[in-house]
């Protein structure tokens, strides 16, 4: 699979991982809301690590920047 997640696409991400997980202690690591701020944050800071969102991908979504040939 292709990247697909840009720069700025994954500085936010990154930013949204950080955000949920202080998000998930607040309401508590045990609570519904709490694990699904952990997973949102998980799924967040993977896609962000690898560059590629699967969702993307139906929707021809691409904010990767393309090299173009000279």
């Amino acid at each position: 699979m292709s990247k697909n997640i840009g720069v700025t696409d994954r500085r936010v991400r990154g930013l949204a991982a950080l955000v949920l997980v202080v998000l998930a202690f607040a309401l508590g690591l045990g609570t519904v809301g709490g694990i699904v701020a952990l997973v949102l944050a998980v799924v967040m800071a993977a896609t962000a690590a690898v560059r590629v969102c699967p969702l993307y991908v139906p929707f021809h979504i691409n904010t990767a920047r393309r090299l173009r040939a000279h």
